[in-house]
């Protein structure tokens, strides 16, 4: 059994814009816009979130079990979504030294 395509580009999507906000809170914790840094990471978080129901999901299917065949856009997925769970323990870290030092 194959994920299905479509569940595959949710995660996609979600796991991007979650890295894309995180980057983005950084971008503005720059120029000192603390609730915007906030609500970015906000959404960033929300969007990390939905990322990985579907991956709980894909596990639920699987069962440990091998039952889900790995495809490349399946590796890719989960690449973007450890990536983007890594991108928003670095801002968070980031965020709060810049805050330290110039709030």
């Amino acid at each position: 059994m194959f994920a299905d395509e479509s569940t595959v580009m949710e995660l996609l999507i979600y796991a991007g814009q979650a890295r894309s906000d995180a980057m983005e809170a950084i971008r503005a914790s720059r120029q000192k816009s603390w609730n915007e840094a906030e609500q970015l990471m906000e959404s960033s978080e929300a969007a990390c979130r939905e990322a990985h129901k579907i991956q709980t999901a894909l596990i639920g299917q699987d069962e440990g079990c091998g039952k889900i065949n790995v495809n490349l856009i399946l590796v890719h997925a989960q690449d973007h979504l450890m990536t983007a769970m890594l991108c928003q323990d670095l801002a968070k870290e980031i965020i709060s030294l810049r805050k330290e030092v110039f709030a």
